[in-house]
């Protein structure tokens, strides 16, 4: 900002003095106003009425030289605004009016900006001269001239709009959606934003990323696990699409430094609503947008669908229908955890059974179930939620995830006293798991009395059968390095992925690969002796456990996957 006592005017503001419209210290007052509103003198003087805008120009003409126009007269569809940069044009108000040979003239309110005309030239190429004009014409001229063109340019990302019927709803109040459409549905950058929501929808996408970038502007939407670019607008559109997401999500506009969070619903028929949960960041080149699609519909919650084998399964269903223990279901975030943990409570859920869950938040919503979404600003934690559900007569509790030693004792103690405990934790493997509780605090004569069973997954891409082709590239040598058996290399069958109209990766969908463990004797008398994970690893494998590489494995044989997307997901 502007602060020195000695400060000098000079152009147009040297000129308003000289012509005894504004006093000298009064102009340096203004000045300093202008430059902290971040706008020229002129539109300072003209926004708060100190000077006409026809006033300044009439002055600022006479005295400079430079003739005047008025744009009342001009036809906009003839004005040359392609050949300079539009970051160039709202940055010094500059709008170009007509090119004669290699003489650009240009519209502006303040012809002693000679460097910003010197800037132009340098941009372009050609000569440039100013040409006075009023200051508020000019800054609407700009505005609606640029604001059509982004408009056109959303309009080509979103081309047909007429399958557009998604109801935005944000948390607190719902809409009619008549008055929805009939408030925002003519503005382009609302059609775009819906547009790309029921893209996301309707390719089966987890996330949306909106990243803003110097020069550029990048969508992508994470499918089955990846990013995907899916459109590239205009960077100089990243504030208005910001804008939109965060009025749909209830957050404050305004505030660009912090992150922000919130969430909005969208209704896309009578009978099917999705919950979309909004994050922000400030980033060097402005803010990143991402949303998670939390979409009922899109979820399968059989147990076939997991992916489990024919053990695997058995162990699973065995340990969810015991009266008391603790499930616990570990891997990074991402890796379908939720889904396997809801699969259960699905094939529990019944009349006779009370269940609770605690999560952070509430992805899937199942009727029957007491479900409750922590917020630790409010005093809402895993921990006294969970204690809460001890004096609701559980029969099965979830908590979404122990994150520390207080959740744990708690968990364990229920599974101890007739409750059957469901939970995640964030450890690579099923024996590491085991440890991790020790280091939590938790003494391992409790931890061998109430853990039943653990299950470490990932989530591998899925082969599209459509497209999927056989392959030839890999060496018998080369197969059994990758941990098949002899017997498997002379009668295996790899596919690679291809990629069709159908899927566009080679991949559709994706499958559980998973480590599933359960408390035996010997798993028990380990842990009580404080055996470490390579140890319970080593024991647990000669029981007949796969590890999730040799489930990976698995399923390559059954021609399901590959070998390039078990390697992915599998590598620590």
């Amino acid at each position: 900002m502007l602060g020195s006592d000695e400060f000098k005017l000079y152009g147009i503001g040297q000129l308003f003095v000289l012509e005894k419209l504004l006093e000298k210290s009064k102009a340096i007052e203004l000045y300093k106003l202008a430059d902290a509103e971040k706008i020229s003198l002129v539109q300072y003087l003209v926004k708060n009425n100190i000077l006409s805008a026809t006033q300044i120009a009439i002055t600022a003409s006479q005295n400079f030289g430079v003739p005047m126009l008025d744009l009342d007269c001009i036809d906009v569809e003839t004005l040359p605004i392609s050949l300079v940069n539009e970051n160039l044009i709202r940055q010094h108000s500059m709008l170009p009016l007509f090119c004669r040979g290699n003489h650009l003239y240009l519209a502006t309110d303040d012809p002693s900006k000679q460097t910003s005309l010197k800037e132009i030239q340098f941009q372009t190429g050609l000569n440039t001269y100013a040409i006075v004009v009023e200051a508020d014409k000019l800054n609407a001229l700009i505005d609606h001239l640029l604001t059509t063109k982004e408009n056109e340019c959303l309009s080509e990302f979103v081309g047909d709009t007429n399958d557009i019927e998604g109801l935005i709803i944000n948390e607190e109040e719902e809409h009619d959606i008549n008055t929805v459409v009939s408030i925002t549905d003519d503005a382009p950058i609302v059609k775009f934003v819906n547009k790309i929501l029921l893209d996301a929808i309707k390719q089966g996408a987890s996330d949306i990323h909106f990243e803003p970038y110097d020069k550029e502007y990048r969508i992508r939407y994470r499918q089955d696990g990846i990013l995907h670019e899916i459109a590239t607008p205009p960077a100089r559109l990243a504030a208005r699409i910001t804008a939109r997401i965060k009025i749909m999500s209830c957050l404050d506009i305004s505030e660009r430094r912090i992150p922000q969070d919130g969430g909005f619903k969208m209704k896309i028929s009578k009978t099917r609503t999705i919950d979309f949960r909004v994050s922000t960041c400030p980033t060097i080149a402005g803010e990143k947008v991402v949303t998670r699609i939390l979409d009922p519909g899109s979820v399968k919650l059989g147990i076939e669908a997991l992916g489990f084998n024919a053990l695997q399964k058995d162990h699973f269903i065995h340990s969810i229908q015991r009266p008391q223990g603790m499930i616990l279901v570990t891997g990074p975030t991402g890796s379908g955890k939720t889904i396997t943990l809801y699969s259960a409570l699905n094939l529990l859920n019944t009349k006779e059974v009370n269940i609770s869950t605690t999560e952070d938040p509430v992805e899937i919503k199942m009727p029957g179930i007491n479900q409750v979404n922590i917020n630790p600003k409010a005093g809402l934690t895993f921990s006294n939620t969970l204690r809460s559900f001890l004096r609701q007569d559980p029969d099965i509790i979830m908590v979404g995830e122990i994150r520390d030693l207080e959740t744990a004792e708690i968990a364990v103690k229920a599974s101890q006293t007739g409750h059957l405990v469901l939970s995640t934790l964030h450890t690579n493997s099923a024996a590491e798991t085991l440890n991790r509780l020790v280091n939590m605090g938790i003494p391992t004569f409790n931890i061998a009395s109430s853990v039943t069973l653990i299950i470490a997954q990932r989530l591998a891409r899925k082969l599209c059968e459509h497209c999927k082709t056989l392959r030839d590239d890999f060496t018998i040598p080369g197969l059994l390095e990758l941990g098949f058996t002899e017997t498997d290399v002379q009668e295996i069958k790899l596919f690679k992925a291809v990629g069709c109209n159908k899927c566009t990766s080679g991949y559709r969908g994706r499958i559980g690969l998973f480590e599933v463990l359960p408390m035996t004797k010997t798993i028990g008398q380990l842990i009580m002796s404080e055996g470490n994970s390579l140890d319970i690893l080593r024991a647990a494998q000669e029981e007949g456990m796969l590890t999730i590489y040799q489930s990976g494995l698995e399923k390559i044989k059954q021609g399901i996957t590959t070998i390039e997307e078990v390697n992915r997901v599998t590598v620590d």
